[in-house]
């Protein structure tokens, strides 16, 4: 369902309200095409790092701050931005979070410094955390059930791209200069809030809701006090962790192990992406035929599986051929991890997004620090593999200890 009330004025919602519900396919390409810009941006400065560290004149020891600065800001207020928008309208949120994801990232290519980059960086991650959280919390009311894995799946697709895309699209366009990749997603942005201000409708937030400190403790009381809720999200955080811990290093290993250079580490990685975008865009159909719980049921331990293969690969193509194939039932999981924790509530669907994305950023922190020491130390892809594997079937049996495989919800 779609709501078509108008908002108090027109200057307050940054853009006049669309009054027309837009189609599952509309919805489909703007969930794909924000949450595409959004994650462009967070792997964008990666491939810039030696560049910026030799232009800002820092040492590589605190350059990587500035990638891991959006980050932070992303996931430090992605927890406030949550229930601020369940309490009001979430296509104004949008608008508002994305002319601010404009302005900073655009700042970001005018950087005179170090310090100016990292702050423009975390300003970038805060306005980002205003954004992506509304497209996950709008699908559901936006579409029909049996359209919302299919959406969730498009938007899925959208990240999936930009988190394999990210790095050499920053390369190519920083050929001619760094500043250019952060004026050309800017840019980017300005065309994606036209076209949202022009086609994404009003979703009003919970009627009565505050919107001070005390609401705001309010909506996590109420979120962290649904005991299902509560284990289904650390059993997301518990998959996260190991699923970014293997894919912090896919490109180590394939250098370790198969001699790639840099450049040939990106196309192998692009290879691999490509089985995400395919599990994304393709898999909403065999969902409906299983039903969520029987999905996330049978696809986690085929990924386990795959993880257990994927050290014994004689050469390149199998490792790529196996972790495509990962990518693709990982691509086939998230719109349904999302959907199921979307399930659990209508009042408060921007903050258990938001605690979603906030988890998946505390995934790839503690992942990629406990996958460098595994990487080192144990041979080939073995310790990562293993704490990877251990981490999905950890997260299954947290969602069975909560009782996700007892439901039995027409449509689940």
């Amino acid at each position: 369902m779609t709501s078509t009330s108008r908002l108090p004025s027109a200057p307050a919602a940054l853009a006049p309200e669309t009054t027309v519900a837009p189609s599952p396919r509309t919805v489909s390409l703007l969930a794909f095409a924000t949450m595409f810009v959004i994650g462009t941006d967070t792997f964008l400065v990666a491939p810039l790092l030696p560049t910026l560290t030799r232009t800002f004149d820092v040492s590589s020891d605190v350059s990587g701050w500035m990638v891991s600065a959006y980050a932070l800001g992303y996931a430090v207020f992605a927890l406030i931005a949550g229930p601020l928008s369940d309490g009001r309208d979430r296509r104004r949120v949008l608008l508002t979070g994305l002319v601010g994801f404009v302005v900073m990232t655009t700042l970001c290519g005018f950087a005179q410094g170090f310090w100016t980059m990292l702050l423009f960086r975390f300003l970038a991650g805060v306005s980002a955390a205003f954004v992506s959280p509304q497209i996950w919390a709008s699908i559901p009311v936006l579409v029909g059930p049996q359209e919302i894995v299919r959406t969730m799946g498009f938007a899925t697709a959208g990240l999936s791209i930009a988190q394999f895309a990210g790095i050499p699209l920053g390369s190519w366009l920083a050929a001619d200069s760094w500043h250019l990749p952060f004026w050309v997603i800017g840019g980017s942005s300005v065309l994606l809030w036209l076209l949202l201000a022009r086609f994404f409708p009003s979703v009003p937030g919970r009627p009565g809701a505050g919107t001070g400190a005390r609401a705001l403790l309010g909506t996590y009381a109420t979120v962290f006090g649904r005991g299902r809720l509560r284990w289904y999200l650390l059993g997301y955080l518990v998959f996260q962790t190991g699923s970014f811990e293997a894919m912090s290093f896919y490109g180590s290993w394939f250098t370790n192990d198969f001699g790639l250079s840099v450049g040939s580490v990106g196309t192998a990685m692009m290879a691999v992406g490509a089985g995400n975008v395919v599990g994304s865009l393709f898999g909403s159909r065999l969902v409906q035929r299983l039903g969520l719980y029987r999905s996330l049921l049978m696809a986690v331990p085929a990924v386990a599986a795959l993880y257990c293969l994927v050290p014994l690969s004689p050469n390149l193509g199998t490792a790529l051929v196996l972790l495509a194939l990962v990518m693709m039932a990982g691509g086939f999981l998230f719109p349904v991890f999302m959907s199921i924790l979307q399930q659990q509530t209508e009042t408060a669907r921007g903050t258990v997004s938001s605690l979603a994305n906030s988890a998946m950023y505390v995934g790839t922190t503690v992942g990629g620090a406990v996958g460098g020491v595994l990487l080192s130390n144990v041979d080939g892809f073995w310790g990562v593999a293993v704490f990877t594997v251990a981490a999905q079937l950890v997260s299954l049996a947290v969602y069975a200890a909560a009782g996700a495989f007892r439901v039995r919800e027409a449509g689940a």
